[in-house]
Order: C-alpha cells, then sequence, then structure tokens
C-alpha cells in the first residue's frame, strides 16, 4: 500500500503541490486525473524517489521514501512519461542492463526478462535493436523494464501520450492485464484512459487534491445533477412540466439550441425519473431528442470538478 500524507513541494515561490494526502490500496489500480501542471509528475517523482518532499512523507509498504529509500524502490516499477530507453542496444540487452542496475539476483535476471517480455508482449522484438521499433512497441520496452524485478508496484506516467488510437488501446489492454498482478498508479489528463482502467480515481488541481472516488461519487460531489435531457418545447414550458415529475430535486437549464432545450436534472436519492419523464413529456407532446446518465459520463464530472475547484495551472 501507498500512503501519502500531508505532502507539499514548492519551487521557490511556486508551490506545486499543496498538502496534498491520499492512499493506494493493494491490488487497486488509481486514475491520477489532472489537467497539465495540475502535479501529477512532481507526485510520481517523490513516491517513487527521484526528487525529495519539501514538508510531509510518502510509505511504500511501511517503509518511508525519504528514510529507507532502497527500499521502497525494491517495491516499485516506474515508467515516467518519456521511457529511459538506450537505442543501440536490443530489447533484450537493455532488459539485462536494467536488471543488473536494479541489483536483480544473477541466477533470476533470465526468468525476470522472459516474465516482462512476455507480459507486455515484445518477445518477437527481443532481440531487435530498440531505435529500430515503432513508437509503440518503444512504449512496450518502457513497461517492460518497468517489471524487472517483479515489483508489487507500477507507476505509469502519461503512458499513451504521443501514441496513435491504435497504440492507445493496446496500453490500455496491457494496464488490464498487469493490474492482475500489480498494484497501479495511472496517470493521464485524458479522461476516457482513466475511465476506462481505473477503480478509484483522483483529481488533482494546481497542486491540490480536490475530489476523488469512484465515477459515481465524484458525480454526486459536483451536485447530483446525474441526468442531462435535451427536449424540444417552449423553454419555460418544458422546464414547468420537468418539474411535475415525481422524483425530480432540482432542475437547471444548460442551454437552448434550435429550440431544443437541455436541462441536468437531480433525482431524489433511489429514485429513477426515466419512465415517468418520458410519460410526462409524450402527455404534452415535447419529444425527447436525447436522454443520458452523468454518473458514468467522466468528462462531465472532471470538468465540473475542476470548474469548481478553480483550475490555475503550476507545475507538473
Amino acid at each position: 500500500m501507498i500512503e501519502i500524507k500531508n505532502l507539499t513541494k514548492t519551487y521557490g515561490q511556486i508551490k506545486a503541490l499543496d498538502d496534498i494526502s491520499f492512499e493506494v490500496n493493494d491490488g487497486e489500480v488509481l486514475g491520477f486525473l489532472g489537467l497539465n501542471g495540475a502535479g501529477k509528475t512532481t507526485t510520481m517523482n517523490i513516491i517513487t524517489g527521484f526528487i525529495p518532499p519539501t514538508s510531509g512523507t510518502v510509505t511504500v509498504e511501511g517503509f518511508d521514501v525519504m528514510e529507507k529509500p532502497e527500499e521502497v524502490k525494491k517495491h516499485i516499477g516506474y515508467l515516467p512519461e518519456h521511457p529511459p530507453l538506450y537505442m543501440d542496444l536490443t530489447v533484450r540487452e537493455y532488459l539485462n542492463f536494467v536488471a543488473k542496475l536494479r541489483k536483480v539476483e544473477p541466477d533470476k535476471i533470465k526468468a525476470n526478462m522472459e516474465y516482462a517480455l512476455e507480459s507486455v508482449k515484445i518477445l518477437d522484438v527481443a532481440d531487435r535493436l530498440i531505435m529500430n521499433l515503432s513508437k509503440g512497441y518503444k512504449q512496450r520496452v518502457g513497461f517492460a523494464q518497468a517489471l524487472i524485478g517483479n515489483p508489487k508496484i507500477l507507476i505509469l506516467d502519461e503512458p499513451t501520450v504521443g501514441l496513435d488510437p491504435t497504440q492507445v488501446i493496446e496500453i490500455r489492454s496491457l494496464i488490464s492485464n498487469l493490474k492482475k498482478k500489480h498494484t497501479i498508479i495511472f496517470s493521464s489528463h485524458i479522461l476516457s484512459e482513466v475511465s476506462a482502467v481505473s477503480s478509484r480515481i483522483v483529481i488533482i488541481d494546481s497542486g491540490r487534491i480536490i475530489a476523488q472516488g469512484d465515477t459515481r461519487s465524484l458525480s454526486r460531489s459536483i451536485g447530483g445533477k446525474n441526468l442531462r435531457v435535451s427536449i424540444l418545447g417552449p423553454k419555460s414550458s418544458v422546464l414547468s412540466a420537468i418539474k411535475n415529475v415525481y422524483g425530480v430535486k432540482s432542475v437547471e437549464l444548460a442551454e437552448v439550441h434550435d429550440d431544443v432545450c437541455t436541462f441536468d436534472i437531480e433525482q431524489a436519492e433511489n429514485e429513477d425519473i426515466r419512465k415517468a419523464l418520458f410519460y410526462e413529456m409524450a402527455k404534452r407532446s415535447y419529444p425527447i431528442y436525447a436522454l443520458k446518465s452523468l454518473d458514468d459520463n467522466l468528462e462531465d464530472i472532471f470538468l465540473g470538478i475542476v470548474k469548481r475547484g478553480g483550475a490555475k495551472g503550476g507545475r507538473s
């Protein structure tokens, strides 16, 4: 488990991290979500021991990062945004080099390398020079080096940056397979990626944690507007009709376009108003053009939370 308490990092007058605290549980895939410059990479660099915090503590499997850095690093495999590859080595030569750097016992190096190669599906290019690989394969080599030593925890910083859509899907699939054996922190500013692979989400903005939880709990945290409906009809009459539906706790206008009014609706707890809403609109001859749940729409949740928290930029 990773435990982060009151973590702060300053660069002169700039506060890159501002008293953040969260935990990562064993076997969890934690999505670390934030805009560029929010503080994600700074946090990961502190967890992995690359830079010290200004204040606060980070413990990994019970070891303090500052007091027992060597012990911490035994438990962590780190894939930075730009993988540290040596282009003039073959994949196998590179992984052998990484294994020696990580002090893997000599009689276990081969097994470690085979596990990494098989896990990320690059056995077919193991004897090729890294410089001759595609960007997607180079990223897989980066994953492979993070797996050397079979660490319990994987920390992945923006692992799909610069990849084409097919490669992005492949990397997501790879992460889904790795989570069966590893605890994972996966940072991104791309909402669909975090939603696709994470069991829990921490949202950071301007160096502060502004929300955390699963998608449903985060949706509730921005006010519970958990339905969005677009209806053709006079704005005031449609609004009145929606308020007439049993189970509607609150409703507000989101936008109007070509006489189609879009409303965000908060349902009362344990209520599902969709059927009653349909019949009410049908009775009044107001066609429903679109109806969607916001509970599972991470983009709406993320933008709503960041807007409330106030995105001011910062260091990454």
